[in-house]
């Protein structure tokens, strides 16, 4: 990547205050940046690092309004983090692999590939798969028959998926993450023992989702577990059967969300949040980090916290009074 802070300004729609001519070869955050390199600044709390980074370009919002003179080149765009996320997948350059796939992998006959598929070595493709065009798939990753991956995909190394699965246009799928997986299912028998209960379903993933490494998403006994479109699972997360995830709901590293729960569209949670099984959770509902949620959430745009998570506001009360009452002793 060679770009100057002019040609950054017209990839990303924005305009150049300083040396239109700055030149950068790399991306460095804002508090590492040196000569030659591209950061960014969106949020408040970094700002004294714009007025001593050595970066040579700096991506900015619109609105900002500098306090001290700055060395840097600013490209001021409408939003910032958006605009590093288009450069960086501009960037990434991985559109430009096309072969077809490498020799040491196992295709089956009956499987169908799009065009320009990639397939790197030692990947197992099973009976009656479908590969969508421009579809990346790298190494050691095994696809299950009759699995159905869509168009502009990328699967990580070792990413595990098993038969009968189906899967979006344009998902990622980090390293290691397993799709389809048996779910937790066990009935207690008189003796006391544990009988599994097989799951026959699947998993269907919708368009522009993306799943985060070593993340497990489990096949239903019956019917599906579902991700709907452009819902985004951060690393460590464990996405039980039959759950239906809404579309655009994002959730951090280590969540835990138990079997049949329905979750609602757009909600966020913070990283560790675990949800016991079929609760529905409302839309837009906002779920602090480490939160316990053992019921279900009725009304849109709720903000929980704590364990159990109740109302964020009356969390806060209630912390406050036990904060008091260590004080006093």
């Amino acid at each position: 990547m060679e770009m100057t802070a002019k040609d950054l300004a017209a990839a990303l729609g924005g305009t150049v205050e300083g040396n239109p001519e700055a030149r950068v070869k790399s991306f460095a955050k804002i508090e590492h940046g040196k000569p030659g390199q591209l950061c960014f600044f969106a949020n408040p709390k970094y700002e004294e690092y714009v007025y001593t980074s050595k970066a040579s370009v700096l991506l900015v919002n619109n609105d900002f309004q500098p306090k001290k003179p700055v060395e840097a080149t600013m490209v001021r765009v409408p939003d910032a983090y958006a605009a590093l996320a288009r450069l960086l997948k501009l960037m990434s350059g991985r559109d430009k692999e096309l072969r077809r796939h490498r020799g040491r992998c196992r295709i089956a006959w009956s499987a169908r590939l799009g065009r320009h598929v990639w397939v790197g070595d030692f990947v197992t493709i099973g009976k009656g798969c479908t590969i969508g065009d421009f579809t990346r798939i790298y190494d050691n990753v095994t696809i299950g028959a009759g699995s159905k991956i869509g168009k502009n995909c990328i699967i990580y190394p070792g990413v595990h998926i098993f038969p009968g699965m189906v899967i979006g246009d344009r998902v990622i799928l980090h390293a290691g993450c397993i799709i389809g997986d048996d779910g937790f299912g066990n009935a207690l028998q008189p003796d006391g023992s544990w009988q599994k209960i097989e799951h026959l379903g699947n998993v269907i993933i919708g368009n522009d989702v993306e799943v985060g490494s070593n993340t497990t998403i489990d096949r239903a006994p019956m019917e599906s577990t579902i991700i709907e479109d452009g819902v985004r699972i951060d690393n460590l997360c464990q996405i039980a059967h039959n759950v239906v995830v809404g579309k655009n709901t994002a959730m951090a590293a280590q969540c835990g969300i138990a079997g049949s729960t329905v979750i609602g569209e757009g909600c966020i949670f913070g990283g560790q949040v675990g949800i016991v099984g079929h609760l529905k959770i409302a839309p837009h509902t906002t779920v602090g980090a480490k939160s316990a949620v053992i019921g279900n959430v009725r009304k849109a745009g709720t903000t929980i916290y704590g364990n159990p998570a109740i109302d964020h506001k009356t969390y806060l009360k209630a912390y406050a009074k036990f904060k008091q009452a260590a004080d006093d002793e």
